[in-house]
């Protein structure tokens, strides 16, 4: 699949979107970079944004299955993974399989189960697959993990730990929509008179892994990918921070920068692709200082430093 066509089918997606989602034009372009890059997304902001409309929205759009997994203390591995139960007419154990076994999994309040739950997560997100009952089953593709967590009620949360939000493509938040937006939120909801908003699918089966395969296609000059690496490396010599992003940090770069080409119609990518995306790509990576922290600097302000001392290349 070349760019453009890439591009069409993602701009009918887009349109789907926007029959529920009113605005957020750059959340959605992210979900959607994210999407087509197959990552996992965490979502950070406050409840009633619509992040859970967004990631419903976009599974229904796409074609995709769509659960929702409510994250508590309570909850269990097995709750979410699947596990044998006992089948009456055989008498013998079956697998049966969790909410995760689908496409699009909503993982709301993430921070708010217990670590071992989250790590029973990292597994598939990491390696597309579940281990339960000694045996292992893999997980249809694709499968992404849109998680969300509350930015300021820390009360009875489990922190996720560095390495587990390392895993997650990009970091982003939905944001207040404007006056006019919320305008026309309310003026929609009194016209359908329903509190669901119908998403029509706009992509046919199988076009939307399609669409993500089509990224390994996309070409990237060297001088790019050097210019990746530079602005990864910046994070790690900043005098504010304790810990700079990895090398996985410079492959997430590299990938969503490809996926922005494609949404773009473009089969190859340029460093702006890269420059606009330093910051949901990395800056959940950085563990800045505590003095520095006490101060209120924050990780996505020193990868905007980074990407402003960096020189960006030029590429024919």
């Amino acid at each position: 699949m070349k760019g453009p066509e890439a591009r069409d089918l993602l701009t009918k997606v887009r349109a789907a979107v926007g029959q529920a989602v009113v605005g957020r034009g750059e959340a959605v372009d992210l979900i959607l970079t994210g999407l087509v890059a197959d990552g996992h997304l965490l979502l950070e902001d406050l409840p009633g944004l619509g992040k859970t409309l967004m990631a419903k929205s976009f599974a229904q759009a796409l074609g995709l299955g769509f659960r929702r997994i409510q994250f508590t203390a309570d909850l269990l591995p097995h709750d979410i993974l699947g596990g044998a139960v006992l089948d009456p007419s055989t008498r013998e154990l079956v697998f049966r399989p969790g909410p995760l076994f689908t496409n699009v999994l909503l993982a709301d309040e993430i921070n708010r189960a217990p670590p071992k739950v989250q790590s029973a997560l990292l597994e598939a997100m990491q390696e597309y697959q579940v281990t339960s009952e000694e045996s292992t089953r893999r997980l249809e593709r694709p499968f992404v993990v849109l998680a969300t967590q509350n930015p300021l009620e820390l009360e009875g949360t489990y922190p996720l730990p560095e390495a587990q939000v390392d895993r997650f493509l990009l970091r982003l938040a939905v944001g207040y929509p404007t006056r006019d937006e919320e305008r026309e939120i309310l003026r929609r909801r009194r016209e359908r008179r329903d509190d669901e908003a119908v998403v029509p699918v706009a992509l046919g089966p199988g076009q939307f892994r399609a669409i993500q395969q089509a990224t390994e296609d996309v070409q990237v000059d060297p001088a790019i990918e050097a210019y990746a690496v530079d602005l990864v490396a910046q994070t790690r010599v900043d005098p504010r921070v304790e810990v700079g992003a990895s090398p996985r940090g410079s492959l997430a770069l590299l990938k969503v920068a490809r996926a922005r080409a494609l949404l773009d119609g473009r089969d190859y990518v340029v460093p702006d692709d890269a420059k606009l995306l330093a910051v949901p790509a990395l800056a959940h990576r950085i563990i800045v200082k505590p003095e520095p922290w006490i101060r209120g600097v924050r990780s996505p302000e020193i990868v905007r430093g980074c990407v402003e001392r960096v020189a960006v290349p030029k590429v024919p």
